[in-house]
């Protein structure tokens, strides 16, 4: 992974089920992701449609696999982690902007009849902030149950989401002081350690 020489590996998927919540993770030997299933199926109780446990999934899905690659347990993960995530998800490309016509417009090219720019390779800020939402959810959700680490990973402030999202890969990840703290908790490496990877990736 180190300056962009391998991928985080596209390992486990999404599955659909035949009883709420529709949707289940599951690794890379088909072993589903147990507590992905209890937050999904709160959403469905909670009167959301299916489509979005899906989408909720999918979120998740990046997240295990960034987590499997570094070799951390979800219950271990920190800031440091989303961190990484953020630079990772900056710099793979998305496989819904993969062009099959060698002669369709490249990613991130100019339109010459309008003059607006096509959309980039990677991911839009809007989506890896709505993936750090997800991830956020889903901490704050066992975190209710007394499950997970101490401290949800995510920042769980709409403002500093934003702010992480929004980075470029090579600024300086912002670090936000927790209440009562003196500084802030994140370690910066994997980040760093992070940035200028590639992904391939279906719904990565």
């Amino acid at each position: 992974m180190i300056e962009g020489r391998a991928d985080v590996p596209r390992v486990g998927s999404v599955i659909e089920l035949e009883t709420i919540p529709w949707y289940a993770v599951v690794d890379g030997e088909g072993t589903v992701v147990a507590p992905v299933v209890p937050y999904l199926r709160s959403l469905i109780l909670d009167d959301n449609r299916p489509a979005t446990a899906k989408s909720y999934a999918h979120d998740l899905l990046r997240w295990h696999r960034l987590l499997w690659f570094l070799g951390i347990g979800w219950d271990q993960a920190t800031e440091a982690e989303a961190s990484a995530l953020v630079g990772w998800l900056r710099v793979a490309p998305n496989p819904q902007r993969h062009r099959r016509s060698a002669n369709a417009p490249q990613p991130g090219s100019v339109n010459p009849r309008t003059g607006k720019p096509y959309l980039k390779a990677g991911y839009a800020p809007s989506t890896i902030n709505h993936c750090l939402t997800v991830i956020s959810g889903f901490y704050a959700y066992h975190r209710h149950y007394n499950r997970g680490p101490l401290l949800n990973p995510v920042p769980e402030s709409r403002a500093q989401r934003r702010a992480l999202a929004h980075r470029a890969p090579d600024e300086v990840i912002p670090q936000f002081r927790r209440p009562g703290s003196d500084s802030g908790s994140a370690d910066p490496t994997p980040a760093r350690f992070l940035t200028g990877c590639g992904a391939s990736s279906s719904r990565l």
